[in-house]
């Protein structure tokens, strides 16, 4: 009769073990049935995000090439479209796009030693490291090192000893730490986020100081250009080529400034600013005529009239101009060089141009901000311009659930418009288009080389 009962109680207890055990089974099918759910309903929404963020580039597009290409500045349509950027809907996501002018940063393949070292935080070692890092021989500069040294590191790698593909590209440069190129603007918007004022608390690392450092992937660029035409697409006459007859008939001058544009230009003119000094009369003479074989210098007038008709060089694409429409008060100073009025000098600058309704139309308008002189323009006028053909578009979409936010993804596009049909130079897109300073470069396998 007992060992029945023992029988009985163990079956019943294997029985209820069994029932723990399939309960186990349950619970942890359905958890994962739940997490499969949550999984795909992510994906789902990173899939309606990805096109809704190409939407957001492509409209960005279509602004840009509705866009006038008589000057380029911040008052235009596409730095600041609210209707067509902003918190925009489509198919249950939100999107927001920002268009950056590439042509408002310094051109790392062409910027001078003295313009990259007007950059916050720059040291000497590593602007001769990026210098050397884009130049084709192997003579190191003073401070910077050649392809030897990348080749003997932990995990060598080979010097471009050519020009910067991408911007991100600075990364592989000795000296530039990722703290440096994105500072604390990790998200691109260029706005104090909670995360980039807490110090140490998240990333990015920051100083706590209610500042924004934008490090200098806001400043230094590998896009910019611009196309040789004025603002009307017309071919700009090469004063150093062309005959007094063509300067005559396609700058409507007189025979006499035809004349001394051509005397003058015996060791060929290095830029546009070459044809005017600080002699020149600021209106022409009342006694020239068309006629007359005696040249006649250039005037202050006459050179502000033809300013954006002329050029140097027989370049189709001119690299590394910077528009004085857009530029930022830090590229206008490092642009001057290294001036303790430098900043001084780009604050009167942006203050004209903001006293206009679109901007500058033509780099000779620069010589009407007061310390703008003769000199300080020839020393930037083959640097400068005021019109651009690449712009960095960025999107961020996100899912909308009512009443929380869904999964997020970014893209980043690096657009050409100079032809007809836009060029895209760059793409990123994932759920994270940015780099965070993590010690690691997550995205740098998608970089276009």
């Amino acid at each position: 009769m007992r060992g029945r009962i023992n029988k009985k109680g163990l079956v019943l207890i294997a029985v209820l073990w069994m029932v723990v055990v399939l309960g186990v089974i349950a619970a942890t099918a359905g958890q994962n049935s739940r997490l499969d759910t949550k999984v795909s309903v992510v994906r789902y929404e990173q899939l309606r995000c990805k096109w809704a963020c190409r939407a957001g580039i492509e409209t960005a597009i279509a602004v840009l090439n509705d866009d006038t290409r008589e000057s380029d500045g911040l008052t235009d349509y596409w730095s600041d479209s609210v209707e067509d950027f902003n918190d925009i809907e489509l198919h249950k996501c939100l999107f927001n796009v920002t268009v950056v002018d590439e042509a408002s940063k310094l051109n790392v393949n062409t910027a001078t030693k003295e313009q990259l070292l007007g950059l916050e935080y720059m040291t000497e070692e590593i602007a001769d490291a990026i210098i050397d890092w884009r130049d084709e021989n192997d003579m190191t500069e003073p401070a910077g090192v050649e392809g030897g040294y990348y080749g003997n590191l932990e995990y060598p790698y080979t010097i471009r000893n050519g020009p910067f593909k991408t911007t991100r590209e600075l990364l592989l440069v000795k000296g530039v730490t990722e703290q440096l190129l994105y500072g604390e603007d990790t998200n691109f918007n260029g706005q104090l986020d909670y995360n980039e004022r807490d110090g140490e608390e998240s990333l990015p690392t920051d100083n706590s100081d209610d500042q924004l450092d934008r490090g200098w992937i806001a400043y230094l660029t590998c896009y910019s250009f611009e196309t040789n035409k004025d603002g009307y697409g017309n071919n700009r006459v090469n004063i150093n080529s062309g005959s007094e007859r063509r300067l005559r008939r396609s700058l409507y001058l007189s025979r006499a400034q035809a004349k001394w544009i051509v005397d003058n230009r015996s060791d060929g003119y290095k830029s546009i600013a070459d044809i005017i000094s600080k002699n020149s009369p600021k209106e022409a003479s009342n006694n020239s005529n068309s006629s007359s074989d005696d040249a006649q210098a250039m005037d202050l007038s006459t050179f502000s009239e033809i300013a954006d008709m002329i050029t140097v060089k027989d370049d189709d694409k001119i690299i590394g101009m910077i528009n004085i429409n857009t530029a930022s008060r830090y590229v206008l100073a490092a642009l001057l060089g290294p001036n303790e009025n430098a900043l001084a000098v780009a604050d009167e600058i942006i203050a004209h141009r903001e006293s206009q309704e679109v901007g500058m139309d033509s780099i000779a308008e620069i010589l009407k901000v007061k310390s703008v002189t003769i000199d300080v323009f020839k020393q930037i006028a083959e640097n400068i311009t005021v019109r651009s053909d690449v712009y960095t578009v960025r999107c961020v979409a996100t899912a909308d659930r009512g009443q929380s936010r869904g999964a997020t993804v970014q893209t980043e596009a690096v657009v050409d418009r100079s032809s007809e049909t836009a060029n895209i130079l760059y793409w990123h897109q994932g759920p994270r288009a940015y780099f965070v300073a993590s010690g690691r470069t997550e995205t740098e396998q998608y970089e276009r080389y």
